[in-house]
C-alpha cells in the first residue's frame, strides 16, 4: 500500500492536543490534528473545509531525534489598563521526525506531495510560532510500500555520523484499532475544534540507514540529497 513521507525538522515543535486557557501543552512527537492541519496550508483549505479524506490516512511518525521540552511564559495585556495575562507553553525542542501517511488512493497522496512541494500557505509545525527548517517536502517520499516497510528502508534524517552510530533504536508510534493507547486528535471539524479518538501503537525498530554522502563531500557532515529541493 503506498506512503506518502514528509519530514518535520525544526529548533522548535509544538503538537499540543490537550491545551487548556493559559497552558499550551506539546506532545513528543506529531498528533494527527497538527500534520493535517498542515496538510490543509499546503492544499489551500480553509478551517470550514471537510477533512475527512485526510483524517482517513493511517499516520504513523518515526522519531528521529527525540528533543527536550522547553517551557516558556508569555505575557500579554488586552487592554492599557487590565491586569497581565500569563500563559505557560511547551515547546519541543531540536527534535526530527519522519511522518508516513499510508493509503489505498495513491493519487491522494500524489496530490499531498505536490501541494508540500508548492504550499498554498505558509507551513508550521504546530504553531505559527514553528516554521520548519526545511520544506516537509520529500522528492523522494512518495513510496509503493506500507508505513513499516518505508520507515524501516527511508534514511534517517540527521545528518552526523557519529550522532547515527551511537543510535540501537528508533521509537516509532503508529495509527492501529488494536493500540493500547487512546488519543484525542483527530480532526472532525476544526472549525468547530472538534476531535475524535484514535488508537496507536509504540514499537522500536533497528536505526535505518545512513545517508550518503554527496561526491568530495564530508561524511561526517553529510547533506541527504533529499535536501537539496
Amino acid at each position: 500500500m503506498p506512503t506518502l513521507l514528509l519530514r518535520c525538522v525544526a529548533p522548535l515543535q509544538a503538537w499540543g492536543t490537550q491545551s487548556h486557557f493559559s497552558v499550551r501543552d506539546t506532545g513528543r512527537e506529531p498528533s494527527k490534528s497538527g500534520i493535517i492541519g498542515l496538510l490543509c496550508a499546503a492544499l489551500g483549505r480553509s478551517r470550514a473545509a471537510d477533512v475527512t479524506d485526510l483524517a482517513s490516512l493511517r499516520m504513523g511518525v518515526r522519531v528521529d531525534r527525540e528533543g527536550s521540552i522547553l517551557r516558556e511564559w508569555q505575557t500579554a495585556l488586552t487592554k492599557p489598563t487590565s491586569n497581565a495575562t500569563i500563559s505557560t507553553r511547551y515547546l519541543l525542542s531540536d527534535a526530527a521526525f519522519l511522518v508516513g501517511l499510508e493509503s489505498p488512493d495513491r493519487d491522494l497522496l500524489q496530490t499531498l506531495q505536490n501541494a508540500l512541494r508548492h504550499p498554498v500557505w505558509s507551513l508550521f509545525l504546530g504553531r505559527k510560532s514553528c516554521p520548519p527548517a526545511a520544506l516537509p517536502f520529500l522528492k523522494d517520499g512518495l513510496l509503493d510500500t506500507d508505513l513499516e516497510g518505508a520507515f524501516q528502508s527511508y534514511p534517517w534524517l540527521g545528518r552526523r555520523l557519529a550522532e547515527y552510530r551511537r543510535l540501537t533504536q528508533l521509537r516509532v508510534v503508529f495509527d492501529d484499532a488494536q493500540g493500547a493507547e487512546m488519543r484525542r486528535d483527530v480532526p472532525i471539524s476544526f472549525a468547530a475544534r472538534s476531535f475524535r479518538l484514535r488508537k496507536v501503537r509504540t514499537a522500536f525498530i533497528a536505526p535505518p540507514p545512513f545517508w550518503q554522502p554527496l561526491e568530495g563531500g564530508d561524511a561526517e557532515e553529510a547533506t541527504p540529497c533529499t535536501y537539496l529541493v
